[in-house]
C-alpha cells in the first residue's frame, strides 16, 4: 500500500509540473512571425511549427505550444484554423534553455487574431 501511495503521488507531481510555465521565461514575452509548416490539433497540447527568419534573415524552425484541443474549441478554433503555408505571427515566453520554442500567448494568422480563451 505504501508504494502505491508514493507512485500516486509522484504521478500527481508529474502532473502539476507538466501544466505550469517552468519550462519558459514568462518575464520576456517574444514575437516571431513566419510561415506556419504544421498544425497539430492534438491533446494534451496543440502545436504550431513555422518557419521565420532571424535580425541575419537566416530561417530558423521554431515551435508554439498552445493549450488543449478542447479549449480551443471552445474559443472557436478548429483542426482547420491554422493551415500549413498561412502567414504567422506568435506571440509568447520563450523556452528557459533558449531553444526556438514558444508558451503562445497570441496567435494572429493572415492578419487574424485567434483568441485562445473563451472571453478574449
Amino acid at each position: 500500500m505504501k508504494i502505491k501511495l508514493t507512485l500516486l503521488f509522484a504521478a500527481a507531481g508529474l502532473l502539476v509540473a507538466h501544466h505550469g510555465s517552468a519550462g519558459y521565461n514568462t518575464k520576456d514575452v517574444v514575437t516571431v512571425t513566419g510561415t506556419v509548416t504544421e498544425f497539430q490539433f492534438v491533446n494534451p497540447h496543440c502545436l504550431i511549427s513555422m518557419t521565420a527568419k532571424d535580425a541575419k534573415g537566416e530561417s530558423q524552425k521554431w515551435q508554439g505550444e498552445l493549450t488543449s484541443p478542447n479549449h480551443l474549441v471552445r474559443a472557436g478554433w478548429t483542426a482547420h484554423s491554422i493551415k500549413e503555408g498561412d502567414q504567422i505571427t506568435l506571440t509568447g515566453w520563450r523556452a528557459q534553455n533558449g531553444s526556438n520554442a514558444l508558451r503562445i500567448t497570441k496567435t494572429v494568422v493572415n492578419g487574424k487574431e485567434l483568441k485562445t480563451e473563451v472571453g478574449d
